[in-house]
């Protein structure tokens, strides 16, 4: 349909008529942090006509679609944390979402699988056809509405193919892939029987495959974190062994990549960082820009004038790729200084650290495994940008959290 990144705020309106059905309406624990960054964003709005030094002039109005877009996405993230929260168990288990979050894993792995084998596969969604032929032209535009299976881009020195479906980037395929399976191995292989365990164990060796096509870094150093974090839970729970296994399985997977021609493919992308200067570039920028509004920031992204090797090698006709780069499209934690400020974006970070050290002793399989999500969240926001699939994922992973501590609470109650 065109609304992989879209569907959120639709499913929001649902959510929250049956939330005002049911008020009062709980709040999570650290709810005043998050909204308190709501309405930084809000305020956000009155400096979208200012155009910092060393960006492009451009309107309040031309920024006007990319502030309202993001500001519903992040309500609609709002509602989703809200919904989950308050949602009964004989309702929804916890377990049924996760397994509903295993399937998503699952989805997004014959994705990268379809992005790798037939990279090119691509079709224009009802929604797109239903756009005027302007907007459908913006790329911007195209990525959110026109579904393809991969991304073909110029990394290794030549154009190669990084999976992506169904999401709309490679960045936002990776990170996903992840997370989903964390909650993929919870439901399958920790609260499974013995055949949904073989079968996870076939299918994470399969999301290997395109995770090592997909060039992405960040995903490779993110896989890392995960299992080095969730090794290191269990062993302070008293479970030494299950650092030892993470170990011997790190082990056998670099065997297995460097006995495998997947190790050609690691090589080659370590070989071409092309991206870093630019990055580098961009994050500096962020920081500067900032600087010079400190409290509420700019309201969104700004477009840098021309290149990191010059302002005047930019953008042109013949290279629509080339320069005016945007400042803060490599990671949320850039992103939200220009856009929110050095104080917006305290608010922002201090939500996920507040849930991280709040449920830091629920050593439960959830627990272990919502607290190692928003871990990698903070790891990623240093590279990609969370709307809206990511932060969706991250929310319903904190919304799962507070649903173990409500049962928790309800069973000390029981038992008094």
């Amino acid at each position: 349909m065109g609304l992989m990144e879209l569907i959120f705020p639709v499913l929001a309106v649902p959510m929250a008529r049956e939330l005002m059905r049911r008020r009062p309406i709980r709040l999570p624990p650290g709810f005043l942090l998050w909204a308190l960054f709501l309405l930084w964003v809000l305020l956000g709005a009155f400096l979208l006509g200012v155009t910092p030094a060393g960006t492009l002039p451009g309107t309040a109005t031309g920024r006007l679609i990319g502030y309202s877009v993001k500001l519903i996405e992040f309500i609609s993230m709002t509602v989703i944390l809200l919904y989950i929260g308050n949602l009964r168990e004989q309702e929804l288990s916890r377990l049924r979402m996760i397994r509903m979050l295993g399937i998503f894993f699952v989805v997004a792995v014959a994705g990268g699988w379809l992005g790798t084998l037939f990279p090119f596969f691509q079709f224009s969604s009802p929604l797109e056809l239903l756009l005027p032929g302007g907007m459908r032209s913006n790329l911007y535009v195209q990525s959110l509405v026109h579904p393809a299976a991969a991304q073909v881009q110029d990394v290794l020195g030549y154009s190669a193919p990084r999976p992506k479906a169904p999401f709309d980037y490679t960045n936002s395929w990776g990170n996903n892939v992840v997370v989903l399976g964390i909650w993929f191995v919870v439901g399958w292989a920790v609260h499974g029987g013995t055949l949904r365990r073989i079968a996870a164990g076939v299918l994470v060796c399969l999301a290997a495959v395109p995770v090592v096509y997909s060039l992405n870094r960040g995903v490779w150093m993110g896989l890392g974190l995960a299992v080095a974090y969730v090794a290191l839970r269990m062993a302070l729970r008293g479970k030494p062994i299950v650092l030892l296994g993470a170990l011997a399985l790190a082990v056998v997977a670099v065997s297995v990549v460097l006995l495998s021609p997947l190790n050609q493919v690691i090589e080659s992308r370590l070989a071409n960082p092309r991206s870093n200067d630019i990055r580098a570039s961009l994050n500096e920028q962020a920081v500067k820009v900032a600087l010079t509004s400190p409290v509420l920031g700019y309201g969104g992204t700004r477009t840098a004038l021309g290149s990191p090797q010059s302002i005047a090698v930019g953008r042109t006709s013949s290279c629509l790729r080339c320069g005016n780069a945007v400042i803060g499209s490599t990671g949320q934690l850039w992103q939200s200084l220009i856009s929110y400020g050095y104080v917006g974006t305290g608010l922002y970070f201090s939500f996920f650290l507040f849930a991280l050290w709040h449920y830091r002793h629920d050593g439960s399989a959830i627990g272990i495994a919502a607290s190692a999500v928003i871990v990698l969240s903070l790891f990623f926001s240093l590279f990609y940008n969370v709307l809206a699939s990511p932060l969706a994922l991250t929310m319903i992973s904190i919304g799962l959290l507070w649903r173990n501590e409500q049962a928790r609470q309800a069973r000390l109650k029981e038992a008094a």
